[in-house]
């Protein structure tokens, strides 16, 4: 079974400050056209997206630098919200350890990455972090936290929708747009279970 945990693009969630995505109909069948064309432009971080080092940091690697298999693979889905503190992030982890999907781990809920949380993930090899808000971070002062994991080349997967997405264990396909030289870019991301 696939689950779509996306954000529509053109209705998403944009960080404060960030333009929102727009939809430019060029060509409309319904005006007499023989086909329908459209153009687009957004910020690479609006909606699902994910976070390459070089958002943050002059020599990270872009977007189309990244190892797309951080983006695909078995994870875990947990629930947490408030402020993530160092030993919830320690109890995150040994749980996706003991189910063998602890590369990748998905945080369901208002989550806040602390730092401490950050370099428990790091210690132990996490290759992405996901969350349902638009920064991994604290809104108000994201950046310590996003240099933590980017400077460790995790790739942050934001603007989930993980709302009626069970706990547990998942093989996620979470593959960025190749937007070569950009620092984020938008993506499907979607989950799939065992069952069909």
């Amino acid at each position: 079974m696939l689950i779509d945990i996306s954000q529509n693009v053109l209705s998403c969630a944009v960080y404060p400050g960030d333009p929102s995505p727009e939809l430019q109909r060029l060509s409309r069948m319904e005006d007499g056209a023989l086909y329908n064309l459209s153009s687009f432009s957004m910020c690479a971080h609006n909606g699902t997206h994910i976070d390459a080092p070089a958002h943050f940091f002059a020599d990270g690697k872009t977007v189309g630098e990244l190892d797309l298999s951080a983006c695909i693979g078995s994870c875990y889905v947990t629930r947490y919200s408030g402020v993530l503190s160092e030993e919830a992030a320690e109890g995150i982890w040994s749980a996706a350890e003991a189910l063998g999907c602890s590369a990748r781990i998905l945080l369901a809920g208002r989550t806040i990455v602390t730092e401490e949380a950050a370099a428990v993930f790091v210690r132990h090899g996490v290759r992405l972090i996901g969350v349902d808000s638009q920064s991994v971070g604290p809104l108000d002062a994201p950046m310590a936290v996003h240099k933590i994991l980017l400077g460790a080349e995790v790739v942050l997967l934001e603007g989930l929708v993980l709302s009626h997405v069970t706990d547990g264990r998942y093989f996620l396909s979470a593959v960025p747009l190749h937007l070569g030289i950009a620092e984020g870019a938008p993506c499907r991301a979607v989950l799939m279970t065992r069952e069909g």
